[in-house]
Parts: structure tokens; C-alpha cells; sequence
């Protein structure tokens, strides 16, 4: 059986503490009135929203098989019209 990951607002009610530690493994959305209306996560998950953490590196600390499916990388065919926009493109 699969965990719920949505529940109603007078489900969360009655289960707070249940919900609250299953919340730190993943959010949960609070319906109302059948829509969703709250998630309840981790204090560090929401800290690392509001953050809006990217993760970003130098390619030559990629391990060498990353670094080499990187390199090997092409771009679509349906892209190719985006060239034009960094014709001229300096940095």
C-alpha cells in the first residue's frame, strides 16, 4: 500500500502527529473542500524552498562518467532556432 500524500483538513486533525512525522519524509497536501489548500514538510525542506537552492558545480568535478555523458550530449534538432539567438552572444 502506498503512503497518502493528500489528506483531507479534518484527517489532518485527527492525525496531526502521524501526518507531522510522516511530513518530515515527504509534504503532504491539506485539502479543503476538495482542493488543496495547505503541504505540511520539513522545517529544512521549506528553508530549502525559500532558499531556492540550485545545485550548480564546475564541469571538471563531475565524476569522468558524468563528464563524459556531458560531453557526448547533443542538442535536439527542435532547438536548433535558438542558435540564432546567441549568434552575436558575448559574455
Amino acid at each position: 500500500m502506498t503512503e497518502k500524500r493528500r489528506v483531507t483538513a479534518s484527517e489532518f486533525h485527527r492525525a496531526f502527529g502521524t501526518l507531522s512525522d510522516r511530513a518530515l519524509k515527504a509534504p503532504i497536501a491539506i485539502t479543503k473542500q476538495g482542493r488543496d489548500h495547505l503541504v505540511l514538510m520539513s522545517a529544512d525542506e521549506y528553508a530549502r524552498l525559500k532558499r531556492g537552492r540550485r545545485v550548480s558545480g564546475l564541469a571538471e568535478d563531475l565524476p569522468e562518467p558524468a563528464f563524459e555523458l556531458v560531453k557526448r550530449s547533443r542538442m535536439h534538432k527542435r532547438h536548433k532556432p535558438l542558435d540564432k539567438e546567441l549568434k552575436n552572444w558575448k559574455p
